[in-house]
């Protein structure tokens, strides 16, 4: 297992850098799932803002990077990194209007439910102090031909 699973690691480790790295450590993972924590949804200059204001939707870019931390830490170190596209999300319940306003910091978490070499399939949520915000699932497409420098992969396998 990894040590030190910080923003730092992050950072290292998904293709999001500075303000859009948006996830700021790694609470627990294994093989098939991953909780994340996020701290930045409450500052007024997000990058994901519009009008003022962070929706609720925007928990999905949370949930997609939560998704890409699991693809680096549950890949095979020795096999080139793979990038991977998030393709589609299905049946996603939005429980409340915006993010901005949550008080608490935000879990993130991501459950890998079914996945072969070239597609995977997430079932996610993007909580705030027990209360869910947001749920759904994600399709993640892997790229089957490029590699990436493991500093810039999105998923692997």
């Amino acid at each position: 297992m990894v040590a030190a699973l910080d923003h730092t690691w992050i950072a290292a480790h998904i293709p999001h850098q500075g303000r859009m790295c948006l996830l700021e450590s790694v609470l627990t993972w294994d093989g098939e799932r991953i909780a994340c924590v996020a701290i930045n949804h409450r500052l007024p200059d997000h990058p994901l803002c519009q009008h003022g204001r962070l929706g609720a939707a925007c928990g999905i870019e949370y949930a997609a990077q939560a998704m890409a931390i699991h693809g680096a830490l549950v890949s095979d170190q020795d096999a080139p990194p793979r990038p991977g596209m998030l393709i589609s999300v299905r049946a996603v319940d939005l429980h409340v209007n915006r993010l901005d306003d949550i008080p608490h910091d935000l879990v993130v978490e991501a459950e890998r439910i079914s996945g072969d070499l070239g597609l995977l399939l997430y079932q996610f949520k993007v909580c705030g102090a027990d209360r869910c915000l947001l749920e759904g699932r994600a399709s993640v497409l892997l790229d089957r031909g490029t590699t990436v420098p493991t500093n810039a992969s999105f998923l692997h396998d």
